[in-house]
């Protein structure tokens, strides 16, 4: 006797079709599926569902393995493509007709069409009137010339097919409203709903962990299964993911690309910790790295509701990571980005400690990168800055500091002293010398403690740069 998917090693998957890019909520299904295994020390399989030829496309594939890639979710299996098992496929559905439990249908879709007309005419369930349906003492139509017959399932016709769902809990439908449902078309080529099923029980999937637009297959998967006798895996299906406003995700509140937060400047790993509590949490915890999340991860905190997208606690999240990320790493992260923008990283200032000024003020590596761009890069400020705050009093005060900042010791309190000489010579308060030296030196009216800016962008570029306004 096999034993039950609860007892048996945990083997989980993440199986998107690649039709387009992986978004966030595939993401999460990858995720959940991906911290249960490690979670129970168990094997996570990757697999491309691409049968759908017209659609599928390289593109998207490599996409979808750029996005596991990023958010570090790698698979210990695959990635299988569907593609490459349709020999497999083939050889079940003979297995099955040679059974009984799958028929030829010689049905037009011309004519299924028409039958479901008038069955809506009626007030009836439209679906397939079983004509072809082998049953004993029946008479099945002449086979027309010509047409090639797809392959349906023989359904049960009574009962109910009934699963403890672990998120949703128990789920009952009547097999009388399941009709026998094709699993290969005229082509020969097998359909969605039996490609899954065949991949499931030859990879030995016990928890099948997937969005609940999959609850209508469920059933007809567990029943070409049992028709298999094939184990049947355990279910939790996750509730879908609302935007920020309530409605359907879509592009403009977080349904892109998961490679788009990494254009937008997210760390993965900001990313993972909001992904995880969009539908499960553990007590209050908000912030909590990759190996918590595994160590804490189980179904029964998945609520059954609707998550709802909120980019601003995201945003703040990635804030979090940002602080305590390690300023080497970060130095690296925004050299890349000021590479990609043609701005020369490597000019004689030190990123890490660039970065250790601003990782606090920022909410993403984009906004670190322009901040550091100030220091590496030919600062211009603005002509209305330059009109607002370098008046002729202004570069009389910076005239008197460059004075100054050329003999002295370039240290925090070196340079604070100079500021403050330079007040108490022209008397005037700290914005007043403060605000005028930042836009000469960065561009900008607000940026950490001046005597820290000074300190980190050197006495060369200071000079160089009060010049142009002193």
């Amino acid at each position: 006797m096999s034993q039950s998917p609860a007892s048996r090693p945990v083997r989980t998957r993440f199986a998107p079709s690649p039709t387009g890019y992986l978004h966030i909520g595939g993401a999460r299904t990858a995720l959940f599926s991906w911290a249960f295994a490690r979670r129970h020390g168990g094997t996570f399989i990757l697999r491309i569902e691409d049968t759908d030829v017209a659609r599928s496309t390289p593109e998207a594939v490599q996409a979808i393995l750029d996005g596991m890639h990023w958010l570090g979710l790698e698979h210990d299996e695959g990635p299988f493509y569907q593609m490459q098992r349709m020999d497999r496929y083939k050889d079940v559905i003979q297995q099955m007709l040679a059974a009984g439990t799958a028929y030829h249908c010689y049905m037009s879709s011309e004519e299924l069409d028409r039958i479901r007309e008038e069955q809506r005419a009626r007030g009836e369930k439209p679906r397939y009137d079983g004509r072809w349906r082998p049953e004993a003492g029946k008479t099945l139509p002449q086979l027309p010339e010509g047409v090639q017959p797809v392959v349906r399932f023989r359904n049960p016709t009574d009962g109910v097919v009934a699963w403890d769902d672990l998120v949703k809990g128990r789920i009952e439908i009547g097999n009388a409203e399941l009709d026998d449902f094709i699993i290969a078309r005229a082509d020969g080529t097998p359909t969605y709903n039996f490609c899954v099923v065949v991949d499931d029980w030859d990879m030995g999937i016990t928890h099948v962990i997937r969005g609940d637009d999959h609850v209508n297959n469920t059933p007809r998967q567990i029943n070409v299964l049992r028709a298999l006798g094939a184990e049947v895996p355990l279910y939790a299906h996750l509730s879908m993911i609302l935007g920020d406003d309530g409605t359907k995700l879509s592009k403009r509140h977080g349904a892109v690309s998961v490679m788009q937060y990494d254009d937008d400047g997210y760390l993965p790993d900001a990313v993972i910790n909001y992904l995880a509590r969009l539908g499960w949490s553990h007590g209050d915890d908000e912030v909590f790295s990759r190996q918590q999340f595994v160590e804490w991860f189980d179904l029964d905190h998945i609520t059954p509701s609707a998550a709802q997208f909120n980019t601003e606690k995201l945003n703040w999240l990635n804030a979090q990571y940002i602080k305590k990320a390690d300023d080497a790493f970060l130095a690296a992260q925004v050299a890349n980005r000021l590479a990609r923008r043609g701005v020369n990283p490597e000019t004689g200032v030190t990123l890490e400690a660039v970065v250790a000024l601003y990782k606090d003020r920022v909410a993403n590596l984009n906004e670190l990168a322009d901040s550091v761009e100030l220091f590496v890069a030919d600062v211009h400020p603005a002509p209305e800055l330059i009109g607002q705050h370098l008046t002729d009093a202004a570069k009389a005060a910076l005239a008197s500091l460059r004075g100054r900042l050329a003999g002295a010791d370039w240290n925090k309190a070196a340079l604070s002293q100079a500021i403050k000489d330079t007040m108490a010579e022209h008397g005037l308060k700290m914005p007043q010398v403060a605000i005028p030296l930042r836009v000469a030196v960065l561009g900008v009216p607000q940026t950490p403690s001046i005597d820290a800016v000074l300190e980190v962008l050197g006495r060369e570029r200071v000079l160089a740069r009060l010049d142009r306004h002193a």
